[in-house]
């Protein structure tokens, strides 16, 4: 746990959602189980295996000390704690109690100039996924590069969630984004998302099984950006090893000429080949072009393991 609290010693006050400490890239020998994020101003402490009192207390205390160092004065420090052991993971569960201070309600914070409602209390997904970051700066490169064009960028993203994509998309000058995901929920935070940003025109909701609407998807086509950044196992509405296909098969006909497609994977147990190797088979009239590179705060001990966002590109004309 050391290596967490010498992150903690030494970091700036973040003003930006983040991520602070890295342990589960296994590069922090003893402090494997943790991880701790910025969503300003609250702090959030993750633990993938079960944590003692002392712990906690010792970790909180190393917070007190660093934000009266670094906070403005006056401003009280607050963390939420979630504990994501092995068997409430197996669950889909965990457990989130908040250690200190408050959670603003809403609670809204920023990344690259952009503005996101985030909520730390509940669930394991936060709204907005800090591993992402770069994810998100090449969509905003790739759509200010195109804001130019004759017709304008069109971008579909799917498994949109709560539509970071489609912000910064937008944001850069992209003509219009259609978001597809199954969740209403996702979605109408979404939706929220775009308000928080000014941005009332050039964005489509649909709160649809993927694979239940091809019709209407393919129909507001062909895109000039595909976003694909599905979950790695969802019972019941995607497994990655069996259903990534089914997405990759359509990539062909979605894309314009030129047309590039941004494919996503966070599954520690599959590697960068899997989605190569099917490319390869599955569509392979789009040529590979990069890896993306995660932020670096989230370096992990075998690149393999770590989040996959794979650019592929469709022939020109």
């Amino acid at each position: 746990m050391q290596a967490l609290l010498d992150a903690i010693a030494a970091m700036p006050l973040p003003v930006e959602a983040q991520r602070v400490f890295h342990g589960r890239g296994g590069l922090h020998p003893g402090s494997e189980q943790w991880s701790l994020d910025a969503y300003p101003p609250v702090f959030v402490l993750t633990s993938f295996a079960p944590a003692t009192d002392e712990d906690l207390a010792a970790i909180g205390a190393a917070l007190e000390a660093r934000c009266a160092q670094i906070a403005p004065a006056g401003e009280p420090l607050s963390w939420v704690f979630q504990h994501r052991g092995e068997a409430l993971r197996m669950e889909g569960r965990s457990e989130t109690r908040l250690m200190a201070g408050a959670v603003p309600d809403p609670h809204i914070v920023t990344e690259a100039g952009a503005r996101y409602r985030v909520h730390v209390l509940r669930g394991q997904n936060h709204g907005l996924f800090l591993d992402m970051a770069e994810g998100r700066r090449w969509v905003r490169s790739f759509a200010a590069a195109r804001s130019t064009d004759r017709y304008g960028l069109k971008v579909l993203n799917l498994f949109a969630y709560t539509c970071a994509f489609s912000v910064v998309a937008l944001q850069a000058g992209a003509r219009h984004v259609v978001n597809v995901d199954m969740s209403h929920g996702a979605i109408g935070v979404g939706q929220q998302n775009h308000q928080l940003n000014g941005i009332t025109t050039g964005a489509a909701f649909l709160p649809h099984d993927i694979f239940s609407s091809w019709g209407k998807i393919t129909r507001s086509g062909p895109y000039g950006l595909v976003i694909v950044d599905p979950p790695s196992y969802q019972k019941g509405s995607f497994v990655a090893t069996k259903d990534y296909a089914r997405l990759m098969r359509r990539l062909p006909d979605l894309l314009a000429p030129g047309g590039h497609a941004l494919l996503c994977l966070n599954a520690p147990e599959l590697g960068v080949g899997f989605l190569q190797e099917q490319m390869q088979e599955l569509a392979p009239e789009l040529h590979f072009v990069e890896r993306v590179a995660n932020p670096a705060v989230f370096a992990d001990v075998d690149p393999e393991r770590a989040l996959k966002v794979l650019v592929y590109a469709a022939p020109n004309l």
